[in-house]
């Protein structure tokens, strides 16, 4: 990743050849000019103090130098530099407690808005507490030290530091109920068209309260976004799903819909002779499910591929104790996830997601111009058709 990094920061000068009238220079001065051609390549450490007129750009590229904030930095310039190319289709994979934090209005919709997101598999959870700001309903600021007894009897719920009303559970819960009887919902189908389906409803909320922006599913619905969950049961959404259906509802997730329309999402983009890449925050089933795209296209369905061109993850896990989902881009290459000749143009950060997401909005939001949404929800069924002709042909080809 020298290349990205010696982009933005001053390096070292390589010492002139040892000839001519410089044949006097003393061995000591050989010894120094030879050790500065050694690291001629690489970038030296040496930031401008930080004062009150620094920009973010310039924070990370002249001060993220080292460690994890290098890794940071590293991850900026592959996100704003390379993935964000008009040719690149990206993909984002959401996991933890973000948008109750309120990093879905602060960090994701800006994404989606400035066509930096394409589509999305994210917890159900995320979506679920979402929702609560597209319908008016507010989170607040509290402690991870309070006493989680006393909360409960104030009718109080916890996620760490944030504090909410335990009716905003019940209101939010009405209100997915109330959306799900709809006769539009009484059919299977994929999570992106229930979260499509859905996020039109909260969109209208939104312009009912006269606001806008407070959600990710009702920007989603406006942009076009296909969103997917890898596990639509794990949620307070599936909760209510299930719950209707002992009232008989039809409403049915197609699970199996889903790996094709993610897979056809990214074989589309290879097809289309651009590139996929894959954002990454978190891990979790929703990273495997995003990153399996490519052994379903190549091991399954047996279609000529070799995986996804930019691997970029920010997390918290380790590897050595199989909290990172068993796939660093080195490992996904040995399952076909990652191309491995793109090997070079991937980063692992390190660190908390509520800290690095922000950081990496604001620098792709400075740096790169607006792309155009691609609106691939509704290209679905064209990108479904492509990837089930292509399949077919496959086994036309293995019967020979």
């Amino acid at each position: 990743m020298c290349a990205l990094r010696s982009a933005t920061i001053p390096i070292c000068f390589a010492a002139p050849p040892l000839v001519g009238n410089d044949a006097h220079i003393s061995s000591e001065e050989h010894s120094v000019a030879t050790r500065k051609t050694r690291l001629s390549k690489h970038p030296r450490i040496d930031p401008r103090p930080i004062d009150k007129r620094i920009s973010v750009t310039d924070l990370v590229d002249r001060t993220f130098l080292a460690y994890n904030a290098a890794r940071l930095r590293e991850a900026c310039q592959l996100f704003t530099r390379r993935m964000l190319e008009d040719d690149v289709t990206v993909g984002v994979s959401l996991t933890g407690a973000l948008t109750p934090a309120g990093l879905g209005i602060a960090a994701l919709i800006p994404l989606m808005e400035h066509g930096f997101i394409d589509w999305m598999t994210s917890t159900g959870a995320n979506l679920y507490h979402d929702t609560h700001f597209g319908i008016g309903l507010s989170m607040h600021a509290g402690t991870p030290f309070a006493d989680d007894v006393a909360l409960r009897e104030k009718g109080i719920v916890r996620i760490y530091d944030i504090f909410f009303d335990y009716d905003v559970l019940l209101q939010t819960d009405a209100f997915f109920r109330t959306v799900i009887a709809a006769p539009e919902f009484q059919k299977s189908m994929s999570t992106a068209e229930f979260h499509y389906r859905v996020g039109k409803y909260v969109h209208e909320r939104e312009r009912l309260l006269g606001q806008s922006g407070r959600s990710v599913l009702a920007s989603a619905y406006a942009l076009g976004v296909p969103i997917y969950t890898s596990s639509p049961g794990d949620s307070s959404i599936g909760m209510n799903v299930a719950a209707m259906a002992l009232q008989d509802n039809q409403l049915a997730f197609d699970v199996s819909r889903d790996v094709n329309e993610t897979a056809a999402i990214v074989l589309g983009a290879k097809r289309a002779r651009g590139k996929s890449a894959i954002l990454i925050i978190g891990g979790g089933s929703p990273k495997n499910f995003m990153l399996q795209t490519e052994p379903q296209i190549q091991e399954v369905l047996g279609i000529d591929e070799k995986g996804h061109d930019y691997f970029l993850q920010i997390t918290d896990a380790r590897p050595d104790t199989g909290g990172l989902s068993g796939a660093t881009p080195a490992e996904a290459v040995s399952w076909g996830k990652i191309d491995p000749d793109m090997l070079p143009s991937t980063v692992v950060c390190y660190l908390d997601s509520t800290v690095a997401l922000p950081i990496l909005t604001a620098y792709a939001v400075a740096n790169h111009a607006r792309r155009q949404p691609r609106r691939l929800y509704d290209h679905r069924e064209a990108l479904l058709a492509a990837l089930t002709r292509r399949y077919q042909q496959t086994l036309k080809q293995r019967r020979r």
